[in-house]
């Protein structure tokens, strides 16, 4: 979906983005897919986002003029810790980060609940770029060899490059 608005958080290793559909979605620099999804059933469209001054919290404005506020980790205990529950986080995120390449573990870690609306939009989306990638694959067979160029999926939504 459009999307409306991007703030970078403090630290410039992560970016918000409000779109269209009704979501927030928090995403890291390096990478592709989304950390963290957050929607409501009463949110309407979000227009602005921004991250908290120690990053912490993101805000998020939206087309009914609500303001809220949500945790950027949305698992992360706050207020006042114990030093064993600080000891407990940090052991538990050890263990994650030391056992991600399991294909169980894997799938914790990327598992999100998206409302229906989304869902379904994303599974669209899926049908028409696989039907997409078919055709292509059907036009190259068909074709004399090299005379179709292959442009990757990433590089084909960059529209213009500013240096």
């Amino acid at each position: 979906s459009a999307v409306m608005d991007v703030d970078y958080s403090p630290t410039g290793r992560e970016f918000v983005a409000g779109s269209y559909d009704r979501s927030l979605r928090i995403f890291a620099t390096s990478g592709g897919h989304s950390r963290e999804v957050y929607t409501t059933k009463r949110m309407q469209r979000v227009f602005a986002v921004r991250f908290s001054g120690d990053a912490t919290y993101v805000f998020s404005g939206s087309d009914d003029m609500n303001v809220r506020v949500w945790k950027a980790k949305a698992a992360e205990q706050l207020g006042v810790r114990l030093p064993r529950e600080k000891h407990k986080q940090a052991y538990n995120d050890a263990l994650v980060e030391r056992y991600k390449h399991m294909p169980e573990v894997k799938r914790i870690t990327r598992h999100r609940h998206l409302p229906a609306a989304i869902y379904k939009a994303a599974k669209t989306r899926r049908a028409v770029t696989e039907s997409d990638k078919r055709k292509l694959q059907r036009r190259i067979e068909h074709s004399a060899p090299g005379a179709i160029t292959v442009k990757p999926e990433r590089k084909k939504k960059i529209l213009a490059q500013v240096e």
